[in-house]
């Protein structure tokens, strides 16, 4: 997948692609859905903006996003998206009127010959731009515009917005059903306090960042380790949360890989969540801790074992 960063001077090979436009957060099956109807009307692009609009516009507001742009990327390269104009959502974009940011970025920039969105989609300043708004000035440019019908589950629409909730509810597999995958948190390994080493549990450790906290606890969960030398699946333990009995503060997750040796530090790896095991919990000292992470493991292999 070929990915641009912005939508001046593109060369030629790179225009004139059939994209889907939208945030794709968690690249649901919503999104899926979308990103499906522009396929086969030329190379398939995915017109997406980074940082999340809504980081740009509310940055103080709690972490609510799904995906980091390297889980996104990597989710979009396994649908078969050739082509991934990654915008840079700051001042100039904000502010374009919605004719605007279609004739300079859609039609000068990139070219499109065919462009999908969500029945919900909206854009340019204010929000002004309407699906209506778009049909309409694809006419005006000579672009076909497709419009997606909302996608539901168990009688509800999927969204963003109701997988946050699963995943706030400790529920990573009615999450998955929406999502269409596992959720996965993923990003680089970085060095911590190595306490887990000294417990003959050690973790690969993650930041959580700018993401939507699931419920804090213990999962059982399925790691692709992407880079290095011990590229591979794994299955695994991890702790999500503030790890209580250490004094933690900022959230982040620690990752404990069945039956692995060697180093990660540095590697990125994909944490997909499988089932949430327990709440974080202290203990009356390090033996008891250390008896309920042999049960945590007990557990998560059997589940695991079971996919």
């Amino acid at each position: 997948m070929d990915i641009f960063t912005n939508w001046r001077d593109l060369p030629a090979p790179a225009r004139g692609a059939s994209v889907a436009m939208g945030n794709f957060d968690g690249v649901h099956r919503g999104h899926q859905a979308v990103i499906d109807l522009a396929r086969g009307n030329g190379p398939l692009g995915i017109v997406t903006f980074e940082p999340h609009p809504r980081e740009y516009f509310t940055p103080l507001q709690p972490p609510f996003r799904l995906m980091n742009a390297e889980a996104r990327r990597n989710r979009l390269a396994k649908l078969g998206v050739e082509r991934l104009y990654e915008l840079p959502f700051a001042e100039q974009l904000a502010t374009l009127r919605p004719a605007d940011f279609v004739r300079e970025v859609l039609v000068e920039g990139l070219g499109i010959r065919h462009v999908v969105v969500g029945r919900d989609f909206a854009f340019g300043r204010d929000r002004a731009g309407t699906c209506e708004t778009l049909i309409s000035l694809g006419a005006e440019h000579d672009f076909d515009v497709t419009l997606a019908d909302l996608v539901g589950h168990d009688g509800d629409e999927i969204s963003s917005t109701a997988i946050r909730a699963a995943l706030t509810d400790g529920d990573p597999r009615r999450a998955a059903a929406m999502l269409g995958h596992w959720h996965r948190i993923e990003g680089e390994v970085l060095h911590g306090e190595k306490r887990g080493r000294d417990l003959g549990y050690p973790t690969a450790n993650m930041a959580l960042s700018r993401l939507h906290r699931p419920r804090f606890g213990v999962y059982a969960v399925r790691v692709d380790v992407l880079t290095g030398p011990h590229r591979g699946t794994y299955d695994g333990a991890a702790s999500l949360g503030v790890r209580p009995m250490f004094d933690g503060e900022a959230p982040n997750l620690e990752t404990f890989l069945f039956d692995f040796t060697g180093d990660l530090y540095g590697a990125h790896l994909s944490v997909a969540l499988i089932d949430w095991l327990r709440p974080e919990m202290t203990f009356d000292g390090l033996p008891a801790l250390i008896a309920q992470m042999d049960d945590d493991c007990a557990r998560a292999r059997a589940l695991l074992s079971a996919l």
